[in-house]
């Protein structure tokens, strides 16, 4: 991109799940928008991810499902379950929008209200300055949009998760089964992608070596990974020690408290927010991704709703609908996600190794207000 200066219509800011899908939903609505990815090239936080029922209907209205689906083996479950490669769902999103519409290298370094037109004024790490009259935060838990809109930081949790892919050419023994193994505070999921390709996950208590740049490295990541699982299944241990190097992923856990998410307003002027810059959350239910695929939808539709109406609006009169159509968004966002954080940070007490109180205050919050634990994947986002 070119140091000066520019103005754009709708600036979308990260270029993740969150990102590549927002832009797309507003593709498929004929409204066109500018993506800026920090990084050199597309990349995934992470390697597999859990795509459940709700998940897969965001897909099927973006138009990117049944590609995705010849990509992955189904689960035996009640509703679609599958496990994509988070990569590989970034490039079919990407591959299904406009030429140029991803930016790369493009990193956002400040926002501000313009004193004048009160539009969003985004500045990138080589000067560029970009005047838009939408901006829309998918930059994920470390937001720089978050917090120009006001949104509390993401809280550490006291565990990390490890990721990796383990590849085996005569097929894994695993068969089509989504199973959890836990012991001594340690849990491990094992789902597969294909019938040569499994995905695994394992969660345990954060140290401050997780913390630190070891966790980058693929050797410190297998060693305690092994480590920890100790007393399991050997076809387990054996899945941890033979993952590709290439496909390990360590991360601290981070979340954003479900009675932030019921009071932050995620919209300031024309600037609002989505995916994990809206509803970071543990992994434990495996649903940041498909509310992230949510997100798009419902923005995308609350969008061109209102903009259609602003045809023939003058500059006010457009910026005025373009917030009520934000306001609508966060409104029919809101306690879906809030109900998604609050199902999780009880989940999370009840991994609380510290305190025994915790962990009966999770356990009797999922009993009292989650009977059914998975009525969340059947959440309907509705029509693009």
């Amino acid at each position: 991109m070119n140091i000066g200066e520019e103005e754009q219509d709708i600036v979308i800011v990260g270029g993740g799940i969150c990102g590549l899908a927002t832009a797309l939903a507003l593709h498929r609505k004929g409204i066109r928008s500018m993506v800026l990815e920090r990084s050199e090239s597309l990349r995934a936080a992470g390697v597999g991810i859990i795509m459940q029922p709700n998940g897969w209907r965001a897909l099927d209205q973006l138009g990117v499902a049944p590609k995705l689906r010849q990509t992955c083996t189904e689960i035996p479950s009640k509703g679609e379950l599958r496990c994509l490669k988070r990569m590989e769902l970034m490039s079919t999103l990407a591959e299904a929008l406009p030429a140029e519409s991803v930016h790369l290298g493009c990193r956002v370094v400040s926002i501000v209200t313009d004193p004048v037109t009160s539009d969003p004024v985004l500045q990138l790490h080589n000067g560029t300055l970009i005047k838009a009259k939408i901006v829309i935060g998918c930059d994920g838990m470390n937001s720089i949009i978050s917090k120009f809109v006001g949104v509390n930081p993401p809280k550490l949790f006291s565990r990390c998760a490890a990721r990796g892919f383990t590849y085996y050419e005569h097929g894994h023994p695993f068969g089509d089964k989504f199973r959890v193994h836990d012991a001594c505070g340690v849990a491990l999921g094992q789902l597969p992608v294909t019938d040569k390709l499994a995905y695994w996950f394992l969660t345990r208590s954060l140290t401050s070596q997780d913390l630190s740049d070891s966790k980058k490295d693929p050797t410190y990541i297998k060693q305690v990974s092994v480590e920890a699982l100790k007393g399991f299944p050997e076809k387990v241990v054996e899945m941890v020690k033979n993952t590709d190097p290439k496909a390990l992923y360590l991360t601290e856990l981070r979340y954003r408290a479900p009675w932030d998410i019921a009071r932050a307003k995620f919209r300031k002027g024309t600037v609002v927010v989505a995916g994990d810059a809206l509803h970071a959350m543990c992994p434990f239910i495996s649903q940041g991704g498909g509310a992230s695929l949510e997100d798009a939808v419902v923005l995308a539709r609350c969008l061109s709703e209102k903009l259609k109406q602003a045809d023939n609006e003058s500059g006010d009169g457009r910026k005025k609908l373009t917030e009520e159509a934000m306001d609508l968004y966060v409104k029919e966002r809101r306690m879906r996600v809030f109900w998604l954080s609050l199902q999780t940070y009880l989940i999370g007490l009840t991994l609380d190794n510290m305190s025994k109180m915790k962990r009966v205050l999770g356990i009797a919050g999922l009993i009292l207000m989650f009977g059914n634990q998975k009525s969340h994947t059947d959440y309907d986002c509705g029509r693009l």
